[in-house]
């Protein structure tokens, strides 16, 4: 019998990432950062879209045809193995990894599916070996021996307190006593040198030069909707021209700067608005991940403008599509103040979900009343308000390096 589940999936992956690494001579970096997997993810794939062909030839479960008749590319076909989907398996993060995942790391490893391996087994870990009755005793033994070691650790406790008067042990209170107050200056004189770094890093980086008036805090704080073009040169999708997706943000005024939330279609954004000068605002943000590491972080630059319905924001983004197609981009964005208060979640798991193939977004306001957000790509037609056409559209993206294909046009 063949072990299954996290330990059978962890071990098949870090033997596909050392076959991986040695036939193409590319590092994988293993930490939670899924484009580190891409690559293997696009190998692995090749082999996992074949498997509704190859159950007798190979020894595996059989699995159905896609019964979609439209030709799709990575990652959007129906056996697609992500970076995200090795990364999850790979941290422990899946009980129950998926079969076709399971089957094409045994074809990328040994050439035959897990069916096939199970009768022939060549690698002997993959065997699930029978739990030994003397480990118990062992364990046992060694809990015994802690409860000793704690018993024996309460009494020298125990006769130290009561040795704690005499004229020994007060000389070690004294020294003690002299320690802190030495270690006390020396805080003291770290604390003055850090606030001078602070000072330092502060006039060098440009954070905070400006002290945020009452009424640009009231204009900003609150609830946003932002729409971006960027789907438009994402290189991916056959069917981009004219794309415009809609963002939620909230923002939140915090120590002379604002916490900037925000919700996309595919994925979320975490970062800071600073204003720089009177309505002047940067907003740095990143792609939030689960270990903090920054990824695709972007800058935009808006002026607050209390006389037009949409303010238009400079940034300079990312398309987002996969790998290598992940292009730079600049891009205009509009910016629209829905209200104030409240607080924005996610609907997840719900019929819902399933049935918009979207992410939806409520906004639970103070009044106790729910808005929903239906967050997907779209045409820009599709849009109630035509003024949108004139802000976001594909003139409104410009490419880092010429890229005649980077937006398509409508009679291309």
């Amino acid at each position: 019998m063949l072990k299954k589940g996290k330990e059978e999936i962890i071990y098949l992956l870090n033997k596909s990432i050392e076959k991986f690494q040695q036939e193409t001579g590319k590092e994988i970096i293993q930490n939670t950062n899924r484009k580190n997997y891409e690559g293997l993810a696009v190998v692995l794939s090749n082999i996992s879209n074949q498997l509704p062909y190859t159950a007798e030839s190979l020894g595996h479960q059989p699995y159905e045809i896609d019964p979609s008749k439209t030709t799709k590319e990575y990652p959007f076909r129906k056996y697609d193995i992500t970076g995200g989907q090795i990364k999850d398996a790979l941290m422990g993060l899946v009980s129950n990894p998926r079969p076709f995942l399971v089957d094409t790391c045994y074809i990328y490893l040994f050439g035959k599916g897990r069916n096939a391996f199970e009768e022939n087994p060549t690698d002997s870990f993959l065997i699930q070996q029978e739990p030994v009755d003397h480990q118990a005793k062992q364990s046992l033994s060694l809990l015994q021996e802690n409860q000793r070691l704690k018993a024996q650790l309460a009494a020298r406790i125990e006769k130290d307190k009561q040795g704690f008067g005499k004229p020994k042990n007060n000389i070690w209170l004294f020294a003690i006593i002299g320690v802190l107050i030495l270690a006390s200056i020396f805080c003291f004189y770290g604390y003055q040198r850090a606030e001078k770094r602070w000072e330092i890093i502060k006039s060098d980086f440009n954070l905070l030069p400006y002290t945020v008036t009452e009424q640009e805090k009231k204009q900003l704080s609150g609830i946003w909707i932002c729409y971006t073009g960027s789907p438009q040169a994402r290189l991916s999708d056959t069917n981009r021209y004219h794309k415009v997706v809609a963002n939620l943000i909230e923002i939140e005024y915090k120590d002379g700067y604002f916490l900037y939330n925000r919700y996309g279609a595919s994925f979320n954004h975490v970062g800071y608005i600073q204003l720089e000068a009177p309505s002047l605002l940067s907003i740095h943000s990143r792609i939030k991940t689960q270990n903090g590491l920054v990824e695709s972080p972007r800058h935009s630059l808006m002026t607050l403008d209390s006389t037009v319905t949409y303010l238009s924001a400079i940034s300079a983004s990312w398309n987002f599509d996969i790998g290598e197609r992940n292009k730079i981009i600049g891009i205009r964005e509009a910016y629209q103040k829905l209200g104030v208060g409240g607080r924005l979640e996610e609907v997840i798991n719900s019929i819902e979900n399933a049935s918009c193939q979207c992410k939806i977004i409520q906004w639970k306001k103070p009044d106790g009343t729910i808005e929903k957000f239906y967050l997907r790509n779209i045409s820009l037609d599709a849009l109630k308000d035509s003024s949108l056409l004139k802000l976001i559209n594909e003139k409104s993206i410009l490419s880092k390096n010429p890229y005649d294909t980077l937006v398509i046009e409508k009679n291309r």
